[in-house]
């Protein structure tokens, strides 16, 4: 028999408390907020990077390949790739699609009311799911039909503007000489970025094509998309490497910084967050355990009187600690489970868009994360035990039987 643990079971779960029961509840209460604290937190930040960055990937792609001059207009130098060598590229590990596009600046004419805007032309190849998971009215474009007359509109502009789904306007482009082009709205989308919604209208490629005189093969630019993010730094080191000197990939995170960066700065609140946690969670258990110590300690002087070592009666206290963490952890876990799962399905908890990028609180954790927190937790506080049971060495058991 693990006397130890017999011993330990004994008082933890049919013992009879007297002044330690307010702060055994007290632990307890304070392991299973920090446990919710800390899922939640990393819950939060992850699936709030995860849907920021999937945004701005939609948008843009993860590399955009471009002509290596000093040209800062919203229109690129015209640029084309041949087969060939859009064949070496998709080669490249990680790397899933090309596809051209091009930009040209314009303005919208509706009953009077003007607007600036970029219009971002793409092709039949483009990959429309990320549009189409963010269409709030209407549809994506139909390259099956006339796409030059077709365009997407954000809800912003949609708004700003008092436009609907299948309401024509014209569009007019500052060039010499001035053009213009019907439009018909074949759809509204929200991403809930500013920059994003403020600007951008997404039409056809080949429209651009006419307007900037340009060949058929010649395009203002190439997005591609990766598999992995991870493999972000890397794959664009390569595409380097393999495209010709006149030409240069650059990668999202590097396109804009002030985003990225931000959200670098975001894994702090994290880190802030779980070692608060942590120290409340440590400080609770060692005022328990040493109020379990002074509780028994008769029962250690007698324990003491029978021969018994000091590390066995420390294990004792361990395995009562042990209980006391898991019984915590148990209760944390599956609040935080469950406001998980809720906020999941429901979007209960709300952000305001303009300001987050998103109109409510994503989440976003894998299971063995939630087991590695759980498992960092119970390990920090099971090492902060180790300094109040050396109290057990002190304690006589002459001067504590005498008492009893």
């Amino acid at each position: 028999m693990n006397f130890p643990y017999f011993l330990a079971k004994r008082i933890t779960i049919t013992g009879q408390r007297t002044f330690s029961k307010l702060i055994v509840r007290v632990t307890i209460g304070a392991l299973a907020l920090a446990i919710t604290a800390i899922i939640l937190s990393v819950a939060i930040l992850t699936g709030f990077k995860t849907e920021i960055i999937e945004k701005q990937r939609g948008f843009f792609g993860d590399i955009i390949v471009s002509k290596n001059d000093l040209n800062s207009s919203f229109e690129n130098t015209p640029i084309s790739l041949s087969d060939a060598q859009l064949n070496e590229i998709k080669k490249i590990p990680n790397i899933v699609n090309i596809s051209p596009f091009a930009t040209k600046a314009g303005i919208m004419n509706v009953k009077g009311e003007v607007e600036g805007v970029l219009l971002k032309g793409i092709g039949a190849s483009y990959n429309q799911k990320y549009l189409a998971r963010n269409i709030k009215e209407g549809d994506t474009l139909n390259f099956a039909q006339d796409p030059n007359t077709q365009i997407l509109i954000s809800e912003m502009l949609a708004k700003r503007l008092h436009l609907k789904v299948g309401d024509k306007f014209v569009m007019f482009f500052i060039q010499e000489p001035i053009r213009k082009r019907p439009f018909t709205v074949k759809g509204i989308y929200a991403t809930n970025s500013e920059e994003l919604d403020k600007t951008y209208v997404i039409g056809s490629l080949d429209l651009i094509r006419r307007l900037n005189d340009l060949a058929t093969d010649e395009v203002g630019a190439y997005e591609i998309r990766i598999s992995s993010f991870d493999s972000l730094e890397r794959v664009t080191q390569v595409l380097n490497d393999e495209l010709p000197l006149r030409l240069h990939a650059t990668n999202i995170i590097e396109q804009m910084p002030d985003i990225f960066n931000w959200l670098s700065m975001l894994d702090m609140n994290d880190n802030i967050i779980f070692v608060l946690m942590v120290v409340v969670a440590a400080i609770n258990m060692i005022s328990s355990l040493l109020i379990s110590i002074l509780e028994r300690s008769s029962m250690i002087g007698i324990l003491k009187a029978l021969g018994y070592n000091n590390a066995g009666i420390r294990r004792v206290f361990f395995f009562n600690s042990m209980y006391l963490i898991g019984y915590g952890l148990l209760i944390g876990n599956i609040i935080a489970l469950s406001l998980y799962v809720f906020q999941s399905y429901t979007h209960f908890f709300t952000l305001d868009p303009a300001t987050y990028y998103i109109d409510y609180v994503p989440m976003s954790i894998m299971w063995y994360e939630v087991l590695g927190l759980n498992l960092a937790v119970m390990i920090i506080g099971l090492l902060t035990l180790f300094i109040p049971s050396m109290l057990i060495s002190r304690i006589s058991p002459v001067k504590t039987i005498q008492f009893k």
